[in-house]
């Protein structure tokens, strides 16, 4: 099994995402879990690949070329790959990934899993994702897709699909035990994007 690790190339404020980072790296390697994420040996992504890499575990970058330099590439990964461009790496992450972990994290990290949550409510995958709340950090986030959901513009299923833990390991249980539920444009969203299932 591999977990794709949403999360950023700075670390926040204060020692708490980082420590977050670390400690999710090396739960997923001491559970014989892969690690596949940004490629990168800064913030937030050098600590988890970091970690993971200390305890013995398969960590798997990709980064585009574009980013080589900016994100400054990781050298002791399992495997790194270089891709062209933001596109290829996302469709290369999900593709080598059995589930999504968003880290605390900026405006890539929610692309990044805003992308994959959307596949899903397509049926697009069936893979589960999740949300590593460190101290809160999504909260407002939550609330805001509550109000999506009141207004009309969410289902509650959809909602419910994205799993909001602060525990590593608790994340990694509701994994093992995570029922999508039916999609409702499966068949149509099929040809939309590359199959990552």
């Amino acid at each position: 099994m591999r977990v794709c690790v949403f999360c950023g190339s700075s670390t926040g404020r204060g020692e708490r995402y980082l420590a977050a980072a670390r400690e999710l790296g090396r739960v997923l390697a001491e559970r014989g879990i892969g690690l596949v994420y940004g490629g990168a040996s800064v913030g937030t992504m050098g600590a988890v690949a970091d970690a993971a890499l200390a305890a013995g575990g398969e960590v798997v970058g990709v980064i585009p070329r574009g980013l080589l330099d900016r994100e400054l590439a990781h050298q002791g990964l399992t495997e790194l790959h270089v891709v062209a461009d933001m596109h290829e790496r996302k469709a290369m992450m999900a593709e080598k990934s059995d589930a999504f972990v968003a880290l605390p994290g900026g405006v890539g990290t929610l692309e990044e899993l805003f992308e994959v949550w959307t596949w899903a409510h397509l049926g697009i995958h069936r893979k589960p994702l999740a949300l590593l709340d460190v101290d809160g950090y999504y909260a407002d986030l939550r609330r805001f897709v509550d109000h999506m959901v009141r207004e009309d513009f969410l289902r509650e299923a959809t909602r419910d699909m994205l799993i909001v833990d602060a525990d590593p390991v608790r994340v990694l249980e509701r994994f093992a035990d995570y029922t999508p539920p039916e999609a409702r444009w499966a068949d149509r969203a099929a040809s939309l994007e590359p199959d990552v299932r």
